[in-house]
């Protein structure tokens, strides 16, 4: 309860200081799959964040003013219900164990939300976000203005709650960091079982089996994304689907995975041949790869720029493309030719970094507030590290790295000293990586 009270104390704070107002904060909506199917639910990361909840049909209520208080509307208990679909706190129940200042039945939220929303300074919503909950709260703000003659005001001004939530999580406090290590732990177990049953002869979907039985078997709720696992010239196709092709003696296989523990996500890649040993051409691609990944580590510390990883995981891919024949000198010219040109985006297409927690994509700013300055970063701050080269055949491109697919991604928690690599239980280095396959 403690962490989730916190929060919300500290999302008021900020409230305050634009003056006050009231927010509110929705979990998501149940989805159809097909028929009378839902998918199965998973919570709101920002309500979840702020309370705790993880049952549908939940909204947050904020008020930040003179006497500021917490208010949850949730489902009301019901003994039929819960059969069918399992156990419900109820308003009474989530009141005490999630520690709000008054919970309420999500039936009533319509007729407490204009009350709440009268004469409030401002409203802070995440508009554009749910069609049909945004739909509901401009039927309040509407019924509040056509009230004004009565002496009631709607709010005269929206902000945006998730841009103050957002540099929120932002970054995580000690017992977010210890289950994001847990969460790494789990998707590094999952990876080491794929990387010892994967031979010649199995399908993609074979070796993605592997991955969701180890995330399931050690609590994970679920992938934290659809799992990439792409067998030879798939790795090529950053965002491939596993399906039904072979992996071949002599080709590599690349698998991005991770699992979602406790609302938090890991995001590992690792890249390897089918056989258990690189041939020349992969262990060529695979070497650049590596050391650009490791310069990039070497740049998350504290007081560098987001992008710094990236700057220096382009400089060594780069100087490869070069060393290699992928691009041609007397074309593209010099190293910094290349970096100043773009050239480099035929075989690394995307950044090497994104931000990493409650979601696989995290949420925060790249840009420092109100600047257009790439945000610096601190400990707590968590990201990927992930460059890759994506090899696909080309006019020019030497036919022997034809469809090398390579990647190689780990979870990084920025510390006061440097870095801590949360998911290094999966080995990266040739040598070991063929240790582990033999």
């Amino acid at each position: 309860m403690q962490p989730y009270q916190a929060r919300r104390a500290r999302l008021i704070a900020q409230m305050c200081k634009h003056g006050g107002g009231v927010a509110i904060i929705p979990t998501a909506s149940e989805v159809v799959r097909n028929n009378d199917v839902e998918y199965p639910f998973r919570h709101d990361s920002y309500c979840h964040y702020l309370s705790g909840v993880t049952e549908p049909e939940a909204v947050i209520v904020l008020v930040a003013g003179a006497q500021s208080r917490a208010i949850l509307f949730c489902r009301d208990k019901d003994a039929a219900h819960e059969i069918w679909h399992g156990f419900r706190h109820g308003p009474d129940g989530a009141c005490a164990h999630f520690g709000f200042d008054q919970a309420f039945s999500i039936a009533a939220l319509d007729q407490h939300l204009p009350g709440l929303l009268a004469d409030a300074p401002a409203l802070y919503a995440g508009m554009g976000r749910n069609a049909p909950f945004d739909e509901r709260l401009n039927g309040a703000l509407r019924g509040l203005r056509g009230a004004g003659r009565s002496g009631l005001r709607a709010p005269p001004v929206i902000h945006d709650v998730h841009m103050l939530i957002d540099d929120m999580r932002l970054f995580k406090d000690g017992g977010e960091l210890d289950i994001m290590r847990r969460s790494a732990a789990v998707a590094a177990d999952a990876h080491l079982r794929a990387m010892r049953m994967a031979r010649a002869g199995l399908a993609e979907f074979q070796v993605e089996a592997e991955l969701l039985y180890e995330f399931h078997r050690q609590g994970a709720a679920a992938p934290a994304y659809p799992s990439i696992v792409a067998a030879g010239a798939n790795a090529c196709v950053l965002h491939h689907n596993p399906g039904r092709t072979q992996l071949r003696d002599g080709e590599l296989l690349l698998i991005d995975a991770g699992c979602e523990l406790d609302s938090y996500a890991s995001d590992i890649t690792r890249t390897f041949p089918v056989n258990g040993r690189f041939s020349p051409a992969q262990r060529r691609i695979y070497e650049i790869v590596l050391a650009a990944q490791l310069a990039a580590l070497a740049a998350v510390k504290p007081g560098a720029h987001v992008m710094a990883p990236h700057e220096a995981a382009v400089r060594i891919l780069s100087q490869g493309m070069l060393d290699t024949g992928l691009l041609d000198a007397g074309r593209v010219g010099s190293l910094d030719d290349v970096i100043a040109s773009g050239a480099w985006r035929q075989f690394f297409m995307c950044k090497t970094s994104h931000w990493l927690g409650m979601d696989v994509h995290d949420v925060g700013s790249y840009r420092e507030p109100g600047t257009d300055a790439w945000r610096i970063l601190h400990p707590g701050m968590t990201l990927t590290v992930e460059p890759g080269l994506y090899i696909r055949p080309a006019p020019g491109v030497p036919e022997q790295f034809w469809h090398i697919g390579i990647r190689i991604e780990d979870d990084v928690a920025v510390t006061a000293s440097g870095r801590e690599v949360l998911s290094a239980g999966v080995p990266k280095a040739i040598a070991d990586i063929e240790a582990l396959m033999r």
